[in-house]
């Protein structure tokens, strides 16, 4: 629904995993789509390809085997790129999640959205400092905890943070 509102045609997701939300954007976007997705694990990718090509939406996807700051520096370089995405979608290595905002918000029209996947990570980020967690629940919780407190102070986005699930941040990009 958030794609058909925002008349989104150009995409990105970062982090396919088992393309659940890929095959979710390419059939909400138009049949002349365009999907960039990036994954360094092309196996991830093979696991939902089946479900994507049944559902006949292999021609949206762009897949590209690489971690996503090189592909999202590479696409800087050309600047016919910047502001040409109508929506970014983050779900990948959370400690990298500040510097995949510094690109995408560069990439992302005025008024397109960047939306971040496990940002209040189980609860965690709420969680006091007694609270019983594992160490990498912790690690996680810490690096969504100053995520989020960047995008609160970020004036080049309106943010709105969803408690669903591990958390959705949504980043209407303004400026």
């Amino acid at each position: 629904m958030l794609l058909k509102v925002l008349n989104a045609k150009s995409t990105i997701e970062i982090g396919v995993f088992t393309g659940y939300s890929l095959l979710a954007t390419a059939l909400a976007l138009p049949e002349d789509g365009k999907i960039i997705a990036i994954d360094p694990v092309r196996e991830f990718y093979e696991i939902g390809l089946p479900s994507i090509e049944k559902a006949g939406m292999i021609h949206k996807i762009d897949f590209q085997e690489s971690t996503a700051l090189p592909v999202l520096d590479q696409l800087l370089t050309e600047e016919k790129n910047e502001e040409a995405f109508d929506f970014i979608f983050v779900d990948a290595d959370k400690d990298n999640y500040l510097n995949y905002h510094e690109r995408t918000v560069k990439l992302v029209r005025i008024g397109g959205i960047i939306a971040y996947d496990n940002t209040l990570w189980s609860g965690a980020v709420a969680a006091s400092p007694d609270e019983s967690f594992p160490e990498f629940d912790r690690i996680c919780a810490e690096h969504a905890k100053k995520f989020n407190t960047a995008m609160a102070a970020d004036n080049r986005v309106e943010v709105s943070q969803l408690s669903i699930a591990d958390g959705v941040t949504l980043c209407r990009r303004v400026a």
